[in-house]
């Protein structure tokens, strides 16, 4: 996965572009349609980026190059007023609308056209403000926050000013989100009673880390490098910032964690009971809110059906092939319609073994056999960390961290040794996350130097879609038999598809724990513990498991596509190089530039 914004966050630029809608026609009308089209894409990237310090930070590290100046200190917060929501993305949909589409340069139509459509999108889930959960397990603001404030680079002094003033904000911060739940306890549509002690006890156990917390060794580390790097005359009493740091860890941010924790606690009242009552299709317009939410996670245009169609054919194609792999491997077939939550009893990735396991040799590996199917990659530095200990079960099993848009070479990987259990799976994360994953996809779309608002519109079936595509594609790299490969990447397709379908299946179709349990069993997989675990895991993320699957699947339709309309013209670096240079979009407008 990537740590990024998701499609509600640009909300907040829509209330401002609303304000300046009627007088920026009027202000440029003289320019002509691109110069006026540009300035205002520049106007919005300025307003959405500086709408919280976090998302400035992350996005630019010299704000003054593009204007941006004495901007106040603030983590946002959260807000459940659709009517505005609705109002301003109308306002903002208008003020596109008045550009002459026809009169824009090719790269201006492409924005245009991928602008248009985010609003719409957003347009589409603006009433159900109250059905986004802000707290989901593992991609959750408790969860992705301290991560975040662990990875604020420090460029200067200021900026360690900046990020102490953040840690003030959190408590705040964090009642804006306990209201907002509240909101959404008061309307019946609150967490299921696992979801809440899952949480509670995520939020204890970063609490309970004490001066063992990874921010304070991160800030620790961060400060004597920015240190380290200064003048005599500049350097700062490194005691001092350390001190007065761990005051600020123990005041506001475990306080705040404590108090959201038993804020949560509170509303245990109006959970939805042991049993998750079922998705988001038992709640008023809740069939229609999710299509709406799984459109614009996974960018493609289909139904819910159509998705659930093409699903199922996806995981009898996968089930055919891995039958077909299995028969030239001497190992015994299983019954054609099983799969296994991991491959470790398929011969399998436990018996991998790479000659350098070494993070930074594999993706250096990765690299090298990418040559011929991919563009050449841009030079880029990569650092890998390990997220602490204490901490691997409540964190997803690797994440990206997206650099700023003026650096981009400064790239950042997290892995989770506690969900890597072998050579192979570390491997294969590497791709997902690195090469020619996430870490290429990002840096090489950056260097076609892109219209800085295309570089906040996430489409989440693009870029993890694309690093599941890229990281199915890495078992044929590994140095392992291509039958073996075969058999490990069918299962792993399998495993997602029917996660998928589950997911599609509770919020869509109103499956309950017991339907998914026998849905989960007819493929082999009858471990309660784990379907109630995956059956929670849904119910609290809706749509999560589609970006990445149906995403994948997407650019495996794209591909047959391709090779329909060129032919013998048809490579795969070409494929890839359109898709790269194209950058986050909906399906459609992929299919479109093909």
């Amino acid at each position: 996965m990537s740590i990024s914004k998701k499609r509600s966050a640009i909300i907040a630029a829509l209330f401002a572009a609303a304000l300046f809608t009627a007088v920026f026609g009027i202000r440029h009308f003289n320019q002509s349609e691109n110069k006026r089209f540009e300035q205002y894409t520049h106007e919005l990237f300025c307003q959405e980026v500086s709408g919280n310090t976090i998302s400035l930070h992350y996005t630019l590290k010299n704000p003054a190059d593009y204007g941006i100046e004495n901007v106040p200190v603030s983590l946002g917060t959260c807000t459940s007023d659709s009517d505005a929501m609705c109002a301003s993305i109308e306002n903002a949909l208008a003020l596109l609308h008045s550009f002459n589409r026809n009169k824009l340069s090719a790269e201006n139509q492409l924005t245009y056209d991928v602008l248009g459509d985010y609003y719409a999108s957003a347009f589409d889930l603006a009433p159900y403000s109250l059905y986004e959960e802000p707290l989901s397990p593992l991609t959750g603001t408790q969860s992705q926050l301290p991560v975040i404030l662990s990875e604020y680079q420090f460029h200067s002094i200021s900026d360690v000013d900046t990020y102490l003033k953040l840690l003030k904000k959190v408590p705040g911060y964090f009642r804006s989100i306990l209201a907002f739940e509240k909101a959404r306890a008061d309307s019946g549509i609150f967490m299921s009673e696992s979801a809440l002690d899952s949480l509670i006890e995520e939020c204890q156990a970063f609490v309970g880390l004490g001066d063992e917390n990874y921010l304070c060794s991160s800030f620790n580390e961060r400060l004597e490098s920015l240190n380290a790097e200064l003048k005599d005359g500049e350097k700062i009493n490194l005691k001092t910032y350390k001190k007065k740091h761990l005051k600020y860890i123990k005041k506001y941010v475990f306080p705040a964690y404590n108090e959201l924790s038993a804020g949560l606690d509170s509303l245990r009242g109006d959970c939805s009971g042991k049993i998750p009552a079922g998705g988001l299709c038992t709640l008023p317009d809740g069939r229609r809110y999710y299509e709406s939410l799984a459109a614009s996670e996974t960018g493609s245009s289909r139904s819910i059906p159509k998705l659930q169609e093409l699903t199922r054919r996806q995981i009898l194609t996968d089930l055919g092939d891995m039958q077909a792999a299995l028969s030239k491997t001497g190992v015994p077939a299983k019954d054609a319609k099983s799969a296994d939550t991991s491959s470790s009893d398929l011969f399998s990735s436990q018996g991998v073994i790479l000659e350098d396991s070494n993070p930074v040799s594999i993706l250096t590996l990765l690299e090298e056999k990418m040559e011929g199917s991919f563009p050449a990659p841009p030079e880029a530095d990569v650092q890998i960390k390990y997220v602490q200990k204490s901490l691997e079960e409540y964190l997803s099993p690797a994440f990206y961290m997206i650099p700023a848009i003026d650096n981009v070479q400064d790239n950042v990987i997290y892995i989770n040794a506690g969900h890597i259990p072998d050579d192979l799976s570390l491997f294969t994360t590497l791709a997902h996350e690195g090469y020619p994953g996430h870490l290429y996809q990002n840096v090489y779309y950056m260097s076609q130097d892109p219209d800085p608002i295309r570089c906040l519109l996430g489409y989440g079936g693009y870029t993890e879609g694309w690093a599941t595509y890229s990281e199915m594609m890495s078992y044929y790299f590994a140095p392992i038999p291509k039958e073996n490969a075969a058999v490990m990447q069918k299962n792993t397709s399998i495993l997602l598809g029917l996660y998928a379908l589950a997911d599609m299946g509770i919020h869509y179709d109103g499956w309950t724990l017991a339907d998914t349990t026998e849905f989960f069993s007819d493929y082999g997989i009858s471990n309660a513990d784990t379907v109630r675990g995956i059956y929670d895991l849904i119910i609290s993320d809706p749509a999560n498991y589609l970006k990445y699957y149906i995403g994948y699947l997407e650019f495996l339709e794209l591909k047959k596509y391709a090779l329909k309309i060129w032919g013998e013209d048809f490579s795969q670096e070409r494929f890839h190089k359109i898709i790269l240079e194209t950058g986050p979009a909906p399906f459609k407008i992929l299919r479109a530039q093909m």
